[in-house]
């Protein structure tokens, strides 16, 4: 089959290289997925850079979590049922495993894929994995939001995005942070009510008018140490604040007494160490969601051949875009 692959960390001018391999086989508890788009996420260029190990130190490493495709092989422990299917997937460089959805086929639990309807392309479901799955757990972790004010931050990047549609969704007024007018634009497709500019705008100023000066109650934050800035000055009492992220600072000191004081519930998690109950509670709920809003827009922000993944890669680590970038094996 042909893949791409990397033998150490580092640029991906430098380390990224595409080839032939030999292609995997289902085991007992596995699929085979012949793949026909491979999501790239921060996380994966992050890997692969070197700068977010995870512990990860294999001779040979098959790059991206996520993506799409049709199964076309089943392990021993697995329903012929699921043969010939179209399916969406993650977890496939994540959890210990090293190889990943950029190559032609990959083999991978069959609790990592979920049913894709033919009416949503595989480019669109190379998105949902790693993004929609930590905004659905961000946004329904502690039950429904039916009623409740949702803060986003980063409300045009690939989870904030997600976040601020699934919390319209599920019945939340959502208020979006972000950095320019065509991102708040994004936003507001997402179901955004409220954006406010964090570069132009007084984030508690902002809340406080918008709230009548309740506050919100959840923060969803992509950039945890960021947040405490201002958010224990937004945050309601009793409310809860998830972090999936916090690159700015790993190591965040807190003022404990400002979040008793508020009852605060502060939540940081990682996908990929979530038990298995909430990892296909979030795939159940996407597809819900899918099938209820048919018309959500599950953006993709370019595609890529196989040969290019190294653009691929570097576009990500721009910045500079909106949705996923999916890499055609």
């Amino acid at each position: 089959m042909k893949a791409t692959w990397y033998k150490k960390t580092g640029p991906a001018q430098e380390v990224l290289k595409v080839g032939e391999m030999e292609a995997p086989r289902a085991t007992e508890d596995e699929v085979r997925i012949r793949v026909r788009s491979s999501g790239v996420n921060p996380a994966d260029v992050k890997l692969r850079s070197g700068a977010s190990n995870y512990g990860y130190n294999f001779p040979l490493v098959i790059p991206n979590s996520d993506g799409a495709g049709i199964v076309d092989q089943v392990g021993f422990n697995v329903p012929k049922s699921l043969m010939n299917k179209r399916v969406w997937f993650f977890n496939g460089q994540r959890l210990g495993r090293a190889h990943g959805s950029a190559a032609e086929f990959i083999a991978l639990d069959k609790n990592f894929v979920t049913p894709l309807a033919d009416d949503i392309s595989f480019e669109e479901g190379a998105t949902l994995g790693i993004p929609a799955m930590t905004a659905y757990h961000s946004v329904f972790s502690d039950g429904p939001v039916s009623g409740k004010i949702i803060l986003v931050t980063g409300g045009s990047g690939a989870v904030g995005f997600y976040a601020v549609s699934l919390a319209s969704w599920g019945g939340a007024k959502v208020i979006a942070t972000v950095s320019n007018s065509n991102k708040a634009q994004n936003a507001i497709l997402g179901g955004a009510k409220e954006t406010i500019n964090y570069k132009t705008e007084n984030i508690i100023t902002r809340v406080a008018k918008l709230t009548d000066g309740k506050g919100v109650d959840r923060i969803i934050s992509v950039d945890f140490a960021d947040s405490l800035k201002w958010l224990t000055n937004v945050i309601s009492k009793n409310g809860t604040v998830v972090a999936y992220a916090s690159d700015t600072n790993r190591t965040p000191q807190i003022d404990f007494f400002q979040f008793m004081r508020k009852n605060t519930q502060i939540r940081p998690f990682i996908l990929n160490s979530l038990p298995q109950k909430n990892l296909d509670e979030a795939r159940i709920g996407i597809n819900e969601w899918l099938s209820a809003v048919p018309n959500a827009l599950r953006p993709v922000a370019a595609t890529f051949p196989l040969t290019d993944i190294i653009k691929a890669h570097e576009l990500v680590e721009s910045g500079s875009k909106f949705g996923t970038v999916v890499i055609i094996p």
